[in-house]
């Protein structure tokens, strides 16, 4: 991955995002595209006739917002031994950044914490995100302090074409994996050994990996899936995303939907 694209909005998650972009970017010797995105659509008023218009000053006020957060980031920025650039889109901000990622390797956007109650609560976008374009996009929790590229990587399998799309776009950071851990949820109760599809496909990348059966116990699938992370301390889960955006329906039914909210590692999600 040599172009990484960090999103960049004024909330709680900032810190998190930007380190794991910096983590990755220092990892696969990358650059990061700095994309900030000014909703303007949403800010219209009416007018004495009943009709509707952006609202001048109120759009002034935001770029002048955006302006000085930007001053404080590039400060950020220059901090680090990181390759960067910056770019100032209105607009949506989902279009917008994966408009601007059309030539991006990696999306780096936030997980947040439960619902979005507060201006500085991070935007609720990746699924959005990772449903709506075709670049993989690095989900990081709020609470992260970074990302360990090069630590124990898992990978949530279970033959679907999203979930090899996710394995074909995680090949450049799975070469840096110290481990990789590749977890097949049981879908019945009973023992099923995995397809070896994907080990083997790794394998011809010179990857090496564990294939894990992981017993379901009648439990939900993210439920099993969250303690495999924990069982085998994987630092980051590489998993297919599927679904319609109007309900967000992802990958396993709705495990990626319950992982997206319950999960507390990076999450690499490609459709």
């Amino acid at each position: 991955m040599k172009s990484i694209l960090l999103h960049i909005h004024d909330d709680v998650g900032a810190d998190s995002r930007l380190q794991a972009a910096c983590d990755l970017a220092r990892a696969c010797d990358a650059h990061v595209h700095c994309v900030q995105v000014t909703p303007l659509p949403d800010l219209v008023a009416a007018d004495v006739y009943g009709g509707a218009g952006y609202a001048p000053s109120i759009a002034a006020e935001l770029h002048e917002i955006d302006e000085a957060y930007r001053t404080k980031m590039e400060a950020r920025l220059t901090q680090e031994d990181i390759v960067w650039d910056w770019r100032q889109i209105d607009g949506d901000s989902v279009a917008g950044l994966l408009s601007a990622a059309r030539l991006s390797d990696a999306i780096v956007a936030t997980l947040p914490e439960g619902g979005r109650v507060h201006l500085s609560d991070p935007l609720p976008i990746v699924a959005d995100l990772a449903l709506g374009g075709r670049t993989p996009v690095l989900a990081v929790p709020q609470a992260c302090k970074g990302f360990a590229v090069t630590g124990t990587a898992l990978v949530a399998w279970d033959g679907s074409p999203e979930s090899c799309a996710a394995l074909r776009a995680a090949v450049p950071l799975l070469r840096l994996a110290q481990a990789v851990e590749i977890v097949s949820v049981e879908e019945a109760d009973k023992a099923e050994f995995p397809s070896t599809a994907a080990p083997e496909y790794l394998a011809r990348h010179g990857i090496k990996a564990q294939l894990h059966s992981w017993p379901r116990k009648g439990r939900a699938v993210d439920v099993a899936l969250r303690e495999a992370i924990g069982t085998l301390a994987a630092d980051w889960v590489v998993m297919g995303a599927f679904g319609h955006s109007r309900w967000r329906e992802l990958v396993f039914g709705g495990v990626t939907r319950a992982m997206l909210r319950d999960t507390r590692v990076p999450l690499l999600l490609a459709h």
